[in-house]
């Protein structure tokens, strides 16, 4: 790979902050919050859907200028970063690989994230760009941002629908990251598996991915061969041997797909 483009929420940035914060605007406990964001996640649903729960109709892009106008706005900072952001992005610097952070956020989250110095060559949001995921202009930006071909450019991020659909479907890498309400309960999702690249559960592992070319090894670095045809030693739900695999995907439902 010459080129890694990861997501921001839940892939770099930790949610708490921010559902806490709208928790306490709406004046309800935390934990209610955080149970109506993971049923929305279950259901496939946008986690805002939750605040919409809880305020039937509200308009959440209203509600945000009233928090930032009442000073409750946006904020970032080091604690907001999962531990393994820096290592892992320093390592890929290191190794010559360029490092671009892209993802769904305002022009203040652009600017916070940047005012962290990440070790990254470009940090940009879709409000920056004028564009959101999973549109495909989202995507065509990414490739243009990336400075490489789309076969040597890796997407990383935790949603199925809004970062890896999308991204396989605009030609490029896709690593599925294990991470968040969504990349925990949609990771073993046939459509997840059968779309990743590399599936991770950590960023440090994208160091090991860098220099992949082809089909991943999934015992190695817990890609998935994009072979259609079942592997007797993977985790895919048409594997008899994966009854329990198989029994959580069917309680999951329909993932919302935009391929």
């Amino acid at each position: 790979m010459e080129t890694i483009v990861l997501d921001i929420g839940e892939t770099l940035v930790r949610d708490d902050r921010h559902w806490a914060s709208w928790a306490d605007w709406l004046g309800v406990p935390p934990h209610t919050l955080g149970a109506l964001v993971g049923a929305a996640v279950a259901q496939g649903r946008e986690a805002t859907d939750a605040l919409r729960i809880l305020r039937p109709g509200m308009d959440v892009e209203e509600a945000c200028r009233a928090r930032a106008a009442a000073g409750r706005g946006e904020h970032l900072d080091e604690s907001d970063l999962y531990q393994d952001v820096r290592p892992a992005l320093g390592e890929l610097r290191a190794a010559g690989v360029r490092v671009v952070v892209a993802g769904d956020g305002t022009v203040r989250a652009g600017e916070l994230l940047r005012a962290l110095d990440l070790p990254a060559d470009l940090v940009v949001t879709s409000d920056e760009w004028g564009v959101r995921k999973p549109d495909p202009e989202f995507f065509a930006r990414v490739a243009e941002a990336s400075g490489a071909a789309p076969e040597a450019t890796l997407y990383v991020g935790d949603h199925p629908a809004d970062d890896l659909f999308p991204a396989a479907a605009a030609g490029l890498r896709t690593a599925h990251l294990r991470r968040g309400p969504y990349g925990h309960w949609w990771a073993d999702h046939p459509d997840v598996v059968e779309t990743a690249d590399f599936r991770i559960d950590a960023l440090t592992e994208l160091a090991g991915l860098a220099g992949a070319a082809g089909s991943a090894d999934p015992a190695g670095s817990g890609g998935v061969s994009p072979d259609p045809d079942p592997d007797p030693n993977s985790d895919s739900v048409t594997d008899p041997a994966s009854a329990s695999v198989e029994a959580k995907v069917v309680r999951r439902g329909t993932l919302r797909s935009v391929r």
